[in-house]
């Protein structure tokens, strides 16, 4: 029998099933219990989201009592056909109550088909397996699976020695979906115990935790591939050519892949860093595969491609230490004691909270400038990540209170204009213009 007829003769038995009237009453008991659910489910559904919400501390179980409450409507149509399929069971045959017992069993399995879907994050793709699955269970009660399933099975067409049909390519698709989505939700746990384990270093645990996913990854492919009967051999020269391909036309990317590998390895830089690179100035919140995600002070997120760090000159202040040395430079008057000018300017720095004692600052006179003696304060901090110009702020405040409590003047530049010949410069000023 050809794939036509049997499309025909799955038509021609639903026909005859559905022109019955004990299906067209069952129909009306079907819409008519729906149609009281959703009421219900309007004046239900507030009043048990309120005392759900009271849950507190439990997130994965008010995760699932939410989802199982955005369902309460389905469940309400489950109860109210199992109590129609329960009356017409006493009162007529068998076959008079088929419909309503399918769509009973039908709404249960859509409720926990949902309830389980919720477990993917994205809300279209867990709509999606949702109405897949509940075809297949639907198909499946009403005993239509098979028929289904050869029909879309004897649409084919061969390439080479593989034969490639509908079936094989749904289900193929599906596999190759779920297997790596699998892998992904995998990838992703291992990635967090990774980074758990205090013993390994931030650059190393990013470097395990990429490789666990790619492995992953390729591994899912290759398993759905070969599950459905794809011979893996016969791909290595479709493999050579893509690879070529992809050499020419994805060099970039490339290049930012093996230059993050590079990074991780030599660990140059690691999440928490702080980094400069040309204008950029911020710290350094993860590594990817083709970028670095560096966070600047106002907030700003730079997404640098892991070339650049590797072909550029970049400035890593915490590549050794968090230490870094600041420089605030400053004069002060010629009445000033240099010497007490040098302690009060480095106990006033000390008292600063950002500032780090590991290494003690010091203030150094460098030169007598025309208006000033002129002295830079030397300090250390431990977070440059919060900031430079704010804690030079601080410092240069500090010196502030510090001098004006102490009586040391911070001068301003000034000039003296002195007239050698008055009575000369008067005497043209005042001359008459020709």
């Amino acid at each position: 029998m050809n794939p036509l007829d049997n499309w025909l003769k799955w038509a021609n038995d639903i026909w005859l099933t559905f022109s019955s009237p004990w299906t067209i009453y069952q129909a009306l008991i079907i819409l008519t219990a729906f149609a009281i659910a959703k009421l219900l489910a309007k004046t239900l559904e507030p009043w048990c989201e309120a005392k759900v919400r009271a849950i507190k501390g439990k997130p994965g179980l008010l995760r699932f009592l939410v989802a199982i409450l955005r369902n309460i409507h389905w469940l309400l149509f489950f109860l109210l056909l199992c109590a129609a399929y329960g009356v017409l069971q006493q009162v007529t045959w068998p076959s008079h109550s088929y419909f309503v017992g399918v769509a009973a069993r039908l709404s249960l399995a859509w409720v926990g088909i949902t309830v389980l879907s919720k477990i993917i994050r994205n809300r279209t793709f867990s709509r999606l397996v949702a109405i897949l699955c509940w075809i297949v269970v639907a198909l499946s009660m009403i005993g239509h699976l098979d028929t289904v399933g050869n029909a879309m099975d004897a649409v084919a067409v061969s390439i080479g020695d593989v034969r490639l049909s509908l079936l094989r390519v749904v289900q193929g698709s599906a596999l190759v979906v779920m297997l790596v989505w699998f892998a992904s939700s995998l990838g992703r746990f291992l990635e967090r115990k990774i980074n758990q384990i205090e013993d390994l270093t931030p650059s190393l645990k990013v470097l395990v935790g990429k490789i666990v996913n790619i492995v992953l990854m390729i591994f899912a492919v290759l398993l759905s591939l070969s599950s459905i009967g794809i011979d893996l051999t016969a791909l290595t020269v479709f493999s050579g050519a893509v690879g070529v391909g992809l050499g020419f036309g994805l060099q970039k990317v490339v290049s930012n892949f093996i230059s993050g590998i590079i990074i991780l390895l030599d660990k140059s830089i690691k999440p928490g860093d702080t980094i400069s690179l040309g204008e950029t100035f911020g710290w350094i919140r993860e590594l990817r595969a083709r970028f670095v995600s560096v966070v600047t002070r106002d907030g700003k997120e730079f997404l640098i491609p892991n070339e650049d760090l590797i072909t550029q000159q970049v400035v890593n202040w915490s590549f050794t230490d968090k230490l870094i040395r600041i420089d605030v430079p400053f004069g002060v008057s010629y009445d000033s004691n240099p010497h007490q000018v040098s302690e009060l300017a480095i106990q006033a720095c000390a008292d600063i909270q950002r500032v780090s004692l590991t290494k003690s600052p010091v203030c150094w006179m460098t030169e007598f400038a025309d208006s000033s003696i002129n002295f830079v304060l030397r300090f250390w901090i431990e977070d440059p990540q919060n900031g430079l110009t704010n804690i030079r702020g601080k410092v240069l405040l500090a010196l502030w209170d510090t001098f004006k409590e102490n009586h040391i003047e911070i001068p301003f530049p000034h000039r003296e204009i002195v007239i050698k010949d008055s009575a000369a410069l008067q005497t043209i000023a005042t001359a008459p213009k020709t």
